[in-house]
């Protein structure tokens, strides 16, 4: 499976152009897309779920233009949006059953046999009788991936999916996109937590002003920062300087004022030692230092 991503661009009907030229190419795996709010990733997931049709530019699917295969395109695909929501006064398993209904699976049995291995899989078999709607926060995500699947795609896009969740929900969820991504299925994770982005990504694709500005495996966006990413010990007076002169990543008190870690392209006046960089040095250091 994979998916081509060729000079799209979308200019909405304000001229806001969300994205510009965009060109990825997507394989079996999991993906990460990271950027800020605003940087044209939702905007990309909706093109690729056919629920957008971009201004220019094409994207090709197994070879399958998403222009002309759209219906083709669609049954391949399972898609978690930022805003999912459930029906209210609807039990979890009913609405997974309206979902598989929708995925055309007709056979009743196949249908509880499925619905019933998805909610194992995401660990909300014993919530099969609750209200869905009365779910918590991250419940209703799992619910979410389960509907996403029910139809066994072998596209999964999942929009900001860690959003407003608590950390244990967000571990939760995260480990089971990883335990998802070992099979044969494309995995594209849009997000603007850095932390979503982890070293089960093969390949990622940065997000800035709706351009890429960086595509490749974690390992090499890292080492790119490299260069860039100090440490430094200051007292009260020198913290307030260093962050109106450098981009600050982190501070920590230590015995003699603060332990700091700083993007920069030179740390002159200061006694700086190289520091390993981490994905957030190196987020930032594309954000707000490179390109």
């Amino acid at each position: 499976m994979k998916i081509s991503i060729r000079h799209l661009s979308q200019i909405y009907p304000n001229k806001n152009r969300a994205l510009d030229d965009v060109n990825l190419e997507i394989s079996d795996g999991l993906f990460g897309l990271l950027g800020p709010n605003g940087a044209g990733k939702s905007t990309l997931m909706r093109i690729l779920v056919t629920l957008m049709k971009p201004t220019s530019g094409d994207v090709l699917v197994d070879g399958l233009d998403l222009h002309k295969h759209r219906k083709e395109i669609r049954s391949k695909l399972g898609y978690l949006p930022q805003d999912f929501s459930t029906f209210p006064k609807i039990k979890t398993w009913e609405f997974l059953d309206y979902c598989a209904r929708l995925a055309g699976i007709k056979d009743k049995k196949i249908r509880i046999a499925r619905i019933d291995e998805m909610l194992e899989r995401v660990g909300l078999f014993e919530a099969r009788e609750k209200l869905a709607n009365k779910l918590s926060g991250g419940m209703k995500r799992r619910v979410g991936i389960a509907q996403a699947l029910i139809g066994d795609p072998k596209i999964l896009i999942v929009d900001e999916p860690t959003t407003g969740l608590d950390p244990e929900e967000r571990i939760r969820f995260r480990n089971l996109l990883t335990e998802m991504s070992r099979e044969e299925r494309i995995i594209i994770l849009s997000t603007h937590i850095v932390g979503d982005i982890s070293s089960t990504c093969r390949d990622m694709a940065l997000l800035k002003q709706g351009r890429v500005s960086f595509n490749g495996a974690p390992e090499i966006l890292i080492e790119k920062a490299r260069p860039y990413t100090f440490q430094i010990v200051v007292d009260d007076a020198g913290l307030e300087k260093v962050k109106q002169e450098h981009i600050v990543i982190s501070t920590v008190p230590v015995e003699n004022g603060w332990q700091v870690d700083i993007i920069a392209e030179n740390l002159n006046g200061y006694n700086a030692q190289p520091v390993e960089p981490n994905l957030e040095h190196a987020y930032v250091c594309f954000m707000e230092l490179l390109n």
